[in-house]
């Protein structure tokens, strides 16, 4: 067990599931199993702020006193407040949901978007680790989310899963829920869908590296080698777990 002085509890709050463990801070690994629970429909703020603190329930006695908690969401978060809730619930814009977990969870909360919360786990811990220049890191799931780092610096809030790709926003048609929507195999799910969309951010960011995380990373054997670009394209090492390891380490 990591020295309790290194461990804060990360939640991630998804389309479709919302997971916490505690992280151990100097290593980024899980010190427990994750907890997974599904998103409550309708998805509203009080909704989720009560399986949020069922989660947390079960681990705040692995905590030390006052630890801060991170939470990571599915929308654009400034300054606590969530601006933007395409694939929760209508009623999260303009929610301090930094003050709703606090409230509910007595204790300090660090809120964040969760893609960035997985760009900076995969930063600190994984495959985006010592890499300079511009690195963009996709979570292929319920939609995109991407976070863009540049020597090792965080740039919030880019949202690149909403671009216009062919009439609609991008998530729409590439996203990992698009594939199962839409009945496609891995194979077509790359070429038709996938293949567009990176190759559209290549030519608009011409970054160094991309990462590509998510539940479906977890499959990149059946895709990623399929993609035909210039920039390296990666799994995530910390895979569906980048979320709440990267909202742990920046509630620290």
């Amino acid at each position: 067990m990591a020295d309790g002085s290194t461990i804060v509890l990360g939640i991630d709050i998804g389309g479709t599931g919302i997971k916490g463990a505690p992280v151990d801070l100097l290593t980024g690994e899980l010190v427990e199993e994750r907890y997974r629970a599904a998103t409550p429909s309708p998805a509203t703020p009080e909704a989720v702020a009560t399986v949020v603190s069922e989660i947390a329930d079960r681990f705040i006695p692995l905590l030390p006193v006052e630890a801060p908690i991170g939470i990571a969401i599915t929308g654009v978060v400034k300054h606590g407040v969530v601006g933007t809730a395409v694939n929760i619930d209508p009623s999260w814009r303009d929610c301090d949901g930094e003050k709703l977990f606090s409230d509910t969870l007595g204790r300090p909360v660090h809120l964040v978007n969760d893609a960035d919360a997985a760009g900076v786990a995969e930063l600190r811990y994984g495959a985006a680790k010592d890499k300079e220049g511009l690195v963009i890191v996709t979570t292929l799931g319920t939609g995109i989310g991407v976070a863009l780092l540049y020597d090792g610096v965080l740039i919030p809030n880019v949202e690149l899963g909403h671009i216009e790709l062919d009439g609609r926003a991008a998530e729409r048609g590439a996203a990992a829920s698009a594939r199962t929507r839409d009945g496609l195999s891995y194979t077509e799910w790359a070429t038709q869908r996938l293949q567009p969309y990176y190759s559209h951010l290549e030519r608009l960011f011409s970054p160094d590296l991309f990462v590509v995380g998510g539940g479906v990373s977890r499959r990149s054997d059946t895709f990623l080698h399929l993609l035909r670009l210039e920039t390296p394209i990666v799994p995530a090492s910390l895979r569906n777990a980048a979320g709440i390891v990267g909202a742990a380490a920046l509630a620290a």
